[in-house]
């Protein structure tokens, strides 16, 4: 075990899931394990120990074994994560794939994974997500008794535990999952239980969740980020979950009051949405939420002030990505604005300059990250998997660390401005942009100039419509030096955005390249 953590100190030592419910089982098994808001469904945690058993042993009838995929097609609902922990008891490996994907992605990562069974929610079109891949495919429903699908019908209720001898260990596979992608088609990422362990730990440091907390989840755990910050803390210390289909704008506070929520996850899109319609909600009338997050995306330093002036709620910005797990967040008793705050517990964390060697504070470098907490690999087409943690792994992100250890990320490499010379971040530029009050979306992107090699322009979305290219120039004139002061602003509706709210700069250099091509 201590080869797979390396020198890792685990501040929750690692169990298997079959004890860990059998834990949480023995000690509180009344208590409220996941609540289904959408569904009005909950499930308690001596119940959820045996339906993961249950699950297990039916899947084993089906003819998984140990180290079998399983692709797993479902919206969020409560029988995601039970036919995920089932999954996971057999120590099966689990694939949950995003069904929000391009249906065309998800058949050709399907053919990838070459899953040994397809467990398919009730509804979804087969034809379309699964293509035409040879295998077994089981459609769910309802986990409730009397359900007629084809899984939960057929499946033994009452099994016994002692008929699963499998247990999932810290170097065995646990998933693999595709990366949120900008404009190609995903990556499938290898991740082992290592990976999120450490990972939970990570989240539960970050945050400083305990077994009483009352978490609230309303993104697709297809997704890594939900997995890490959510369902990881909830395994390792038996705290409740709450989960919702999507996000709601007008349910959303009354979910907080209505669960007594302490904790809820957020992005970047769901904290302009508050700003920029608020409810007349404040942290007075939802007393138990002690603190959101943020991440997926960039968050500025002016949307950040604006929300807890706004709600008085805490609001923490955390730094990710599929591949490597919570990289940085700022710490629920030591937050600051304008960083990803400090290193990740058990990140192996440093920003390099190009020759690889450690930046001083101050200076900005490339993020890099190693050890246990990063993924395995990428799954090729082939069915090999090509190394990421065997070696330290650029992510293409740009920061710097100050003289406290915080982290500020500037930019992606291949996003980085360089006008005569003058290395730009766009996010410098998003920020200023976005403090101009009649400003909802923002961002800036370089495009090819004659003379300076790159030219600055920015993409803005009006509040109200009554904005005008002079105005905008004006704000960034009188808040930039005159080398990163955008030479056009093109005004658009919306900014492009991928599933997981990240803005597409690429389709916004290819919108200004179509724009001098038909003027």
């Amino acid at each position: 075990m201590s080869d797979v953590f390396g020198d890792h100190k685990l501040a929750i030592p690692y169990r298997p899931l079959g004890e860990l419910l059998a834990l949480y089982r023995a000690r509180h098994p009344e208590k409220t394990a996941i609540v289904d808001i959408d569904q009005d469904a909950s499930i308690g945690f001596a119940a959820l120990e045996q339906a993961t058993t249950d699950i297990a042993l039916h899947l084993k009838s089906l003819g998984v074994g140990r180290g079998d995929r399983v692709l797993l097609l479902a919206d969020e609902r409560i029988e995601k994560l039970l036919l995920w922990f089932g999954i996971w008891r057999l120590g099966a490996v689990v694939c949950p794939l995003n069904i929000e994907l391009n249906a065309q992605h998800v058949a050709e990562l399907t053919r990838a994974i070459a899953p040994k069974l397809i467990l398919l929610e009730e509804g979804l079109d087969r034809a379309i997500l699964v293509g035409d891949c040879a295998v077994p495919c089981v459609a769910f429903g309802a986990f409730r008794a009397g359900t007629r699908d084809a899984f939960f019908a057929a499946m033994r209720r009452d099994g016994s535990a002692a008929a699963l001898p499998e247990r999932n260990e810290a170097a065995d596979l646990a998933a693999i999952i595709c990366t949120s992608g900008t404009t190609a088609k995903p990556k499938l990422v290898v991740l082992d239980h290592a990976f999120y362990w450490l990972s939970g730990l990570s989240a539960i440091d970050i945050i400083g969740l305990t077994a009483d907390d009352r978490i609230l989840e309303y993104r697709s755990f297809g997704w890594e980020s939900p997995q890490i910050l959510s369902m990881m803390p909830f395994l390792q210390t038996g705290l409740t979950l709450h989960m919702a289909r999507r996000f709601s704008h007008s349910r959303f506070f009354d979910w907080i009051r209505t669960y007594r929520i302490t904790f809820a996850a957020g992005v970047p899109t769901v904290v302009n949405i508050l700003l920029n319609a608020p409810l007349g909600h404040t942290a007075k009338d939802i007393p138990t939420l002690r603190l959101m997050t943020c991440s997926t995306a960039p968050l500025t330093a002016e949307q950040w002030r604006r929300f807890e002036a706004m709600y008085g709620i805490t609001l923490l910005q955390l730094y990710g990505m599929s591949e490597a797990g919570w990289i940085c967040g700022n710490r629920h008793d030591a937050p600051r604005i304008g960083t990803v705050g400090r290193p990740a517990l058990h990140q192996e964390f440093a920003i390099v300059d190009g020759d690889g060697r450690p930046c001083p504070a101050g200076v900005e470098g490339e993020v890099t990250c190693g050890g246990p907490q990063v993924a395995i690999g990428y799954l090729r087409e082939d069915g090999t998997i090509e190394p990421i943690r065997a070696t330290r792994m650029k992510t293409g992100d740009l920061a710097v660390m100050d003289a406290d250890g915080y982290v500020r990320v500037t930019g992606r490499t291949k996003d980085l401005i360089i006008r005569g010379g003058v290395n730009i971040s766009p996010l410098e530029l998003d920020e200023v942009l976005l403090a101009h009050p009649g400003v909802r979306e923002a961002a800036a992107v370089g495009v090819p100039d004659p003379i300076y090699g790159e030219e600055v322009v920015c993409y803005v979305a009006a509040k109200d419509g009554a904005l005008d290219e002079a105005a905008v120039l004006d704000w960034c004139g009188s808040r930039l030096p005159l080398p990163k002061r955008p030479k056009h602003v093109v005004f658009i509706d919306q900014l492009p955005k991928n599933d997981r709210g990240k803005v597409r700069r690429d389709d916004l250099r290819a919108d200004w390249a179509r724009r001098l091509t038909s003027a």
